[in-house]
């Protein structure tokens, strides 16, 4: 999937192809012109987590190896 940045104040939400049938326990991800936005998809009107580019790449990249 491309990704393009999306304003911080309106995050387009994703859940991994990997998170399978049961959606209720899963994370939902954003791009945001910092970086990566991470939230508990159970509970998305609660507060999110922001990590730097680079550390999204480090994250992603210990699983597909």
């Amino acid at each position: 999937m491309p990704a393009t940045p999306q304003s911080a104040s309106d995050p387009v939400w994703f859940k991994s192809s990997y998170s399978g049938g049961n959606t209720t326990e899963c994370v939902e991800a954003a791009f945001a012109p910092s970086g990566v936005l991470i939230r508990d998809s159970k509970s998305p009107g609660e507060s999110h987590v922001a990590v730097s580019a680079e550390a999204w790449q480090r994250f992603v990249g210990a699983f597909v190896r």
